[in-house]
């Protein structure tokens, strides 16, 4: 069992930036950050496969940078030029063993998510 705490969330305006952190009870090899808004369906945004092998989403690419620190189990996702859409409830997943992906299905485990609200 992994147990998976985010935390940085909060409301930023336009443009601005936040720093997510997704504190891990134990190393897993695959690490990832969903969203999700109401209404929709969770969305993958960006994954990291130990140090390097990162993914994105399109809507994301350029201005998240995902990364990991694996001597303290924690996961990182740094947000800039933020947009309105980037809102919603963003949550960390792990899996041990699958390759990750931008798929939820690629996931055993999830935190309980932090809220990000941008305002235009």
């Amino acid at each position: 069992q992994v147990q998976l705490v985010e935390s940085g969330g909060g409301s930023v305006q336009a443009g601005g930036s936040l720093r997510l952190s997704c504190a891990a009870s134990t190393y897993t090899y695959s690490m990832g950050w969903f969203r999700q808004t109401p209404g929709k369906p969770r969305e993958g945004v960006a994954t990291i496969a130990s140090i390097s092998n990162t993914g994105y989403a399109d809507s994301v690419k350029g201005r998240f940078t995902i990364s990991r620190d694996n001597a303290k189990n924690t996961l990182y996702l740094q947000m800039n030029s933020l947009k309105p859409e980037d809102s919603g409830m963003y949550y960390c997943a792990a899996d041990p063993v699958r390759w990750p992906t931008l798929r939820v299905g690629s996931y055993q485990y999830w935190g309980q998510g932090t809220q990000v609200t941008v305002s235009s």
